[in-house]
């Protein structure tokens, strides 16, 4: 296989939820790639930062407001997209959001906040972008799932709810479009730290009971991201779709249980 497999050169891609943490990240390794990338937050002045780090790597990059928990925003922003690059070749479905909290005290809106978010949303963006994709007979859609899509942990009920909710969507939009020459894979992080969980990290003690859970014996870090991400939005997995790609150190192969709970 050659380096070509890897190249995005002349691609398009769209990354929800690009104004900070992992979103941010995989835009910016898309960039490096080759790709052309818009990025989407629901303020679209917090995606300034990300525009100049796409821009320095010679690639163009834009900007536009989405609340993924609305139709109409939906719509709207794959729209503005499409009319700007004139298509979008990658998706990568990465807005989503988090509520913790112990299951007796989820509320009726912090369970519809998590699942709008990170698995209504998901499809409708997914359905949005699939259009142009189908009429073109080609596109690669990433989905953003979790180690929480393959294991249960304490205290994050609606969250680990939506992310085995995006593996099985994944699956199903698979065999939906991949007839249409579309693959649909969901890349599945295990602990990173982002601006959702950082708070959790300033613990050293946490932090260390955590690595000791990992085979890899740490964390994730952003980069560790990068070349999962190119992959799967690259001609390298073109017969590849329908699939969870764990990138989490080896958790999810250890004793999940022993993970640290930190309140």
């Amino acid at each position: 296989m050659s380096q070509s497999h890897f190249d995005l050169a002349g691609k398009t891609a769209f990354v929800t939820g690009g104004s900070r943490g992992l979103g941010r990240s995989f835009a910016v390794a898309l960039a490096r790639a080759g790709a052309d990338v818009a990025v989407s937050s629901r303020t679209e002045g917090s995606l300034k930062d990300v525009l100049r780090e796409i821009e320095a790597t010679g690639r163009r990059g834009i900007g536009v407001e989405l609340d993924v928990t609305d139709e109409v925003s939906i719509r709207s922003a794959v729209e503005s997209v499409e009319s700007r690059f004139g298509r979008i070749d990658i998706l990568v479905n990465n807005a989503g959001c988090n509520v913790r909290k112990p299951a007796a005290e989820v509320t009726w809106a912090d369970w519809n906040k998590v699942i709008d978010t990170n698995l209504r949303g998901g499809f409708f963006v997914a359905q949005a972008v699939a259009a142009g994709m189908i009429a073109r007979r080609s596109g690669r859609i990433i989905n953003i799932g979790s180690v929480t899509s393959v294991a249960g942990y304490a205290g994050m009920g609606p969250y680990g709810a939506s992310r085995g909710g995006v593996r099985q969507l994944t699956m199903s939009l698979a065999a939906d479009w991949g007839p249409h020459g579309i693959t649909v894979n969901c890349l599945a992080p295990g602990w990173f730290k982002t601006s959702q969980n950082a708070v959790m990290y300033e613990d050293a003690a946490w932090v260390a009971e955590l690595s000791a859970r990992i085979p890899l014996r740490r964390p994730g870090q952003l980069n560790d991201l990068d070349g999962p991400l190119i992959f799967l939005a690259s001609d390298a997995s073109a017969y590849i779709t329908g699939q969870l790609l764990l990138v989490d150190g080896g958790i999810s192969v250890n004793d999940i249980r022993a993970v640290p709970r930190r309140e």
